[in-house]
């Protein structure tokens, strides 16, 4: 969980920024614009997973200025009672500054998130058929790891911003463990690289293997083969920020529901394209029908 402060810097980053100087940069940019959004994954994939009418439990570290957060959850019908708070901390906080070509300056604040591990799997007493693992406290994904396959309970690892925090072996045991895995491209390629693993050799221990690829669709790998998703056209697409996370939602909402891989694949970009029509992660709201008119089929089949 998240608070995301996004700044529009209206001149060139490239006309403030000295080559010859970065050694002893410091810099100060304007920006007359900014708006704070409610983001992190968590917060991201449970909204849009509430789009859907699907039922799910946020599992999450906060700090002492959550309260507006909570009221906006509250508000969307989305349960918080294994969101833990720390009162000594802050809510996780990006700073983002973009300039007229779209480049982006951004400073993370971890915050309360750092406290993930507070949290175990086995706080939630309900019977639980997936667990999303997302960018979080390096010590709490780890955990949370460990603690799904002892309990049996197949997950999905998204290391998304997260990956580069860990090392070659412990990429590995997420491998290992895990039933299902979803990154980007980028992402993708630096998995590889850092675990010393082709794609067909990380698929192959798992379910499946899910690469997004923004505009050009997605290619989910499962059982030697890979299915190629494309991606719904968006006229004019405002913000992709939480494309991701809506994905990863229809990704898990399909498992859940035991459906073939094409039309959970369709459902994840679906709940993508739709979001890259409002700014922020959870500005979009559109009904059941509109997802199915996209689709193509009702989610209750």
């Amino acid at each position: 969980m998240a608070f995301d402060s996004i700044m529009v810097f209206h001149d060139y980053f490239k006309n403030h920024i000295m080559p010859d100087q970065i050694h002893k940069l410091s810099v100060a940019f304007y920006v007359p614009d900014m708006e704070k959004n409610f983001g992190g994954t968590a917060g991201n994939i449970g909204y849009n997973l509430n789009l859907i009418k699907a039922n799910f439990k946020i599992m999450s570290t906060v700090g002492k200025d959550f309260e507006p957060y909570q009221s906006w959850l509250t508000k969307n019908n989305i349960a918080t009672n294994f969101i833990k708070l720390c009162n000594d901390d802050f809510t996780a906080q990006a700073f983002i500054t973009t300039d007229l070509d779209d480049n982006q300056i951004t400073a993370f604040h971890p915050g309360a998130m750092s406290k993930s591990h507070l949290n175990t799997i086995m706080d939630i007493k309900e019977n639980i058929k997936l667990i999303l693992i997302s960018p979080d406290g390096k010590e709490g994904m780890i955990e949370h790891a460990e603690q799904s396959f002892k309990c049996g309970i197949p997950f999905i690892f998204d290391p998304g911003q997260g990956l580069p925090m860990f090392d070659k072996d412990e990429l590995l045991n997420f491998i290992n463990k895990a039933s299902f895995i979803t990154v980007n491209d980028y992402e993708a390629e630096m998995l590889s690289k850092n675990s010393g693993l082709s794609f067909q050799e990380i698929s192959n221990q798992v379910n499946a293997l899910i690469i997004t690829k923004g505009a050009s669709g997605s290619v989910i790998i499962t059982n030697g083969n890979e299915l190629n998703i494309p991606a719904f056209k968006v006229p004019d697409p405002i913000d992709p920020t939480g494309c991701g996370d809506a994905y990863r939602a229809g990704i898990a909402y399909g498992i859940t529901h035991h459906w073939d891989w094409n039309k959970t694949g369709l459902l994840a970009s679906a709940l993508a394209a739709l979001k890259v029509k409002s700014k922020g992660g959870q500005n979009h709201n559109p009904t059941i029908s509109d997802i199915e008119n996209l689709t193509g089929f009702k989610l209750n089949d």
